[in-house]
């Protein structure tokens, strides 16, 4: 995800961190504390939010592992200052796994917050409702209990919502599941929208825009992904593009960029395909070494490529999670083509239109 850093991995899983989150932080540190001269309330505000986003964590780290069970892996987790999104490969192909793997997020919070109970029974603190609201321990049993009861929420994308989604597959196609589960997502998403405008609640605006976007486009992948169904990349690759030499100058790549709409080319090392210069890659290239360095000095050689056999939902699906625009196409080892997001798209808009020509006649 673009703006984010790695901060660690947890059981082979790469933690990152948003630089929005410190942003977040720094907010709370100024307005809780720092503004008023009170340091002490400012640090113990920050203690409080790490602690939550330690739970946040373990929260999607129950999804993730409960996923790994079913042969999905996770391609990482990020942490928003709205919470934490853990990034599968694929979604469960069985509505009942899709449960399993949903509910597990909300299970963990109710076992934090079942331990953090025995933990303040152990230190004799009492548990009553005032104890829940002032102190550090009773602070993260009511996070952990909000966390629970705002996820289970039947609003897509939020646990509840794939919940609703997966209960609707066991009778409705997965589009049709998806799409009403999404719109109940959306609706979930004016009304707490609305709430915040009444409340003058930014946070709750924040979070209604958040949850409209992700329904949205969680619609609009899995509407991609089922139109890709059974497609080789072969159907959706570009035949006619430009290629590089890794002898040729960067400014050759300047001329084709500048003269057409190709933004990634393939280095070639005689018919062998050697990298993948990147438009991002050609602009830091430009800036750090000029425009008449070699090609190959500049490319990456631990590319990715397709095959022309793969299936063509598989490898949207992997252009998608390494924020590749293009990747080249190799036939037994021979450059082929490129398959773009571009052409995938205009791929389906030829379908669509075709589907709709056949039903109309």
């Amino acid at each position: 995800m673009r703006w984010s850093f790695t901060i660690g991995r947890l059981f082979g899983i790469r933690v990152e961190l948003h630089v929005t989150f410190l942003l977040f932080v720094g907010w709370f540190a100024l307005t809780q504390g720092l503004f008023t001269g009170e340091p002490q309330r400012a640090i113990a505000t920050v203690a409080l939010l790490l602690m939550v986003f330690g739970c946040v964590v373990l929260h999607e780290l129950g999804h993730a592992l409960t996923a790994r069970r079913y042969g999905i892996r996770t391609r990482d987790i990020v942490l928003l200052p709205i919470g934490g999104v853990a990034r599968l490969e694929r979604m469960p192909e069985k509505p009942t796994q899709e449960i399993v793997v949903a509910i597990a997020g909300p299970a963990v919070n109710v076992a934090i917050g079942a331990l953090l109970v025995a933990l303040m029974g152990a230190l004799q603190r009492p548990l009553g409702l005032e104890s829940l609201r002032g102190g550090l321990l009773g602070a993260l049993v009511l996070v952990n209990l909000v966390m629970v009861l705002f996820n289970l929420i039947p609003a897509f994308p939020m646990d509840g919502g794939r919940v609703l989604r997966a209960l609707l597959a066991l009778k409705l196609p997965y589009v049709r599941a998806t799409r009403i589960a999404s719109m109940v997502g959306q609706g979930f998403a004016l009304l707490f929208g609305m709430a915040g405008l009444l409340t003058k609640n930014p946070m709750l605006m924040l979070v209604a825009l958040f949850v409209f976007l992700a329904a949205a486009e969680e619609r609009t992948l899995v509407q991609t992904r089922t139109s890709l169904t059974g497609l080789p990349v072969r159907a959706a690759m570009l035949t006619e593009f430009h290629r590089l030499d890794i002898t040729e100058p960067l400014r050759r790549a300047v001329e084709y960029l500048m003269a057409g709409s190709q933004q990634d080319f393939p280095v070639m090392h005689g018919d062998r395909l050697a990298g993948m210069l990147r438009r991002t890659d050609l602009i830091l290239a430009l800036q750090s070494h000029g425009i008449d360095t070699p090609v190959g000095e500049v490319i990456q050689s631990d590319f990715r490529y397709a095959e022309a056999s793969d299936s063509l939902e598989d490898v949207v699906m992997r252009m998608r999670g390494s924020d590749h625009a293009a990747l080249p196409v190799l036939d037994e080892d021979r450059l082929v083509g490129l398959v773009t997001a571009d052409n995938v798209g205009d791929l389906l808009l030829v379908r669509d239109a075709l589907r709709r020509y056949a039903a109309g006649g």
